[in-house]
């Protein structure tokens, strides 16, 4: 709740019946917090104490501080959304003031709220997935492969300007083929951006291979080419060459590969291009995905188009994507029986989901036009808190703004963050941290990094000053207006807070 709105909500012990009625309607929350000259919280009031009070016979003019005392039911800041619902089903009531320590209200939250959240990314169908997904019921072709399969491999490379695809069951499933395709064996070296999802990441371990972690630049928040530079040059003296880079593309956005892609050619090395989060990007009028020697995309539920789960591996060499294919199908050989020469794994996708994909693909610019939108709708609503940094967008560059994320500077911005985002989840906003980078991760201890700078570790920054607000294309303006409207506030007492300290 905005601090204006708040105000409008508080008054004094002196004020009359007749003077809180006339709040009650103008507010028309139907409540109204009584507040000591020092601000704090002395007793809520609602519209049926005010009316109660006069068939009581008490006078309009009459102090609502003369009312019969009622001990507020109230929560503190760190109250979740479940527990403040438990407290309004107890006390049977449909609002619950929030109080900073000194007793003093911060934020009401209101039951009507809490049946409706917001989610970060959620799926946003159509009427197109319909049609596909019911063709493949009324063929009874509902198992893996099919001709959805075939048809949304062939649209998505020719949507992307890559000659071939294959659908999976997985964005991580396509990253792990394409480190096979690509000759990655147990004790290999694999470089991979640090600030990025595990499952970009795993399919080195699947493979026996050993992780060495990039961090990003603050430019674009993707791999740092000065890191990437000074990571080869330690290969190449330790001996330990990658048998790939596993370059990301995050939150939207093409990492820069002008400056990236020279180096791993110099020295040799093939990329694996991860644009699992940046369908429907560009980077300097080509397609996000069209620069790897391979590239993959999810279509998890919460991506730009979802398939609910499912991924895809392109490439522009035929026998690669021919070769993806068969390992997909557990490596089954040409024969009239089962025959299997070499390891291979279950990871085609369905043909029900290849119909919701084929649905998807084609509003995949009507959905990149709304979330970038709503980043821009955020951008202005914020525009007058400077503290606010957005995730940058450098020229020659196109986001989908897959998710609209911004950081806080200062040395306290990971306490604030906290707090925001907890602040946010009283209200059932979901919003989150920036990712945790794969160098901090317990499972990867002990992995070679490389930082942006010797003095600067950007990924480990943006972490610990990064949040991810809800961006999804199905976010309407009333509910992006309501994480604006919670988002201002908590910004701001996050800021008083942090003053005060």
């Amino acid at each position: 709740m905005s601090p204006n709105k708040l105000a409008a909500l508080s008054i004094m012990p002196a004020f009359t019946l007749r003077e809180a009625l006339l709040r009650m309607d103008q507010t028309a929350r139907g409540i109204l917090l009584v507040l000591r000259d020092d601000g704090i919280l002395v007793r809520t009031v609602t519209d049926g104490d005010l009316r109660r009070a006069i068939l009581n016979h008490a006078s309009d003019a009459s102090p609502v501080g003369e009312l019969p005392d009622v001990k507020p039911v109230t929560a503190n800041q760190d109250a979740n959304a479940a527990g403040i619902l438990q407290l309004m089903d107890q006390h049977q009531i449909d609002h619950i003031p929030i109080l900073d320590s000194r007793g003093k209200p911060v934020d009401v939250i209101f039951r009507r709220e809490l049946s409706q959240r917001i989610w970060l990314s959620s799926p946003h169908l159509g009427e197109e997935e319909t049609m596909f997904v019911d063709e493949a019921f009324k063929t009874n072709w509902i198992a893996p492969l099919g001709p959805h399969v075939d048809a949304f491999e062939r649209e998505l490379a020719s949507h992307i300007g890559v000659a071939h695809a294959a659908a999976v069951s997985s964005g991580t499933a396509a990253i792990h083929l394409g480190l096979v395709l690509l000759g990655v064996k147990s004790g290999d070296t694999v470089f991979c951006s640090s600030l990025t999802f595990v499952g970009s990441c795993n399919p080195i371990l699947y493979c026996g291979a050993r992780p060495v972690f990039i961090d990003a630049e603050p430019q674009t928040w993707n791999m740092s080419p000065a890191a990437l530079e000074r990571a080869f040059e330690w290969a190449k003296r330790e001996n330990r060459m990658p048998a790939c880079v596993i370059l990301v593309n995050l939150y939207g956005q093409s990492a820069d590969m002008d400056s990236l892609l020279p180096i791993c050619e110099r020295y040799g090395v093939p990329v694996l291009e991860d644009a699992a989060e940046s369908l429907g990007a560009h980077y300097k009028g080509r397609s996000s995905g069209s620069f790897g020697r391979i590239a993959v995309y999810s279509f998890n539920g919460n991506k730009i188009i979802t398939t609910s789960g499912g991924g895809m591996l392109v490439a522009d060499d035929p026998d690669l994507v021919a070769k993806a294919r068969k390992l997909s199908t557990q490596a089954r050989e040409p024969a009239p029986h089962y025959e299997h020469t070499e390891l291979g794994f279950n990871y085609r996708m369905s043909n029900v989901l290849a119909g919701i994909g084929r649905g998807q693909l084609r509003v995949l610019k009507q959905r990149v036009a709304q979330r970038r939108r709503v980043f821009e709708r955020y951008v202005e609503a914020l525009a007058d808190l400077r503290e606010v940094q957005w995730m940058p967008e450098p020229d020659g560059f196109q986001s989908t703004r897959w998710l609209t994320c911004f950081t806080l500077g200062g040395s306290d911005a990971n306490v604030r963050c906290h707090r925001v985002m907890k602040a946010l989840e009283r209200h059932l906003i979901e919003a989150r941290p920036v990712w945790k980078p794969m160098h901090l991760q317990p499972l990867f201890m002990g992995a070679p990094y490389f930082s942006h700078d010797p003095e600067m570790d950007v990924s480990a920054n943006l972490f610990q000053s990064g949040i991810c607000l809800p961006s999804g294309s199905n976010l309407s303006e009333e509910q992006q207006d309501r994480v604006i409207a919670h988002l201002r506030h908590t910004l701001l007492m996050a800021e008083d807070c942090s003053a005060l300290a």
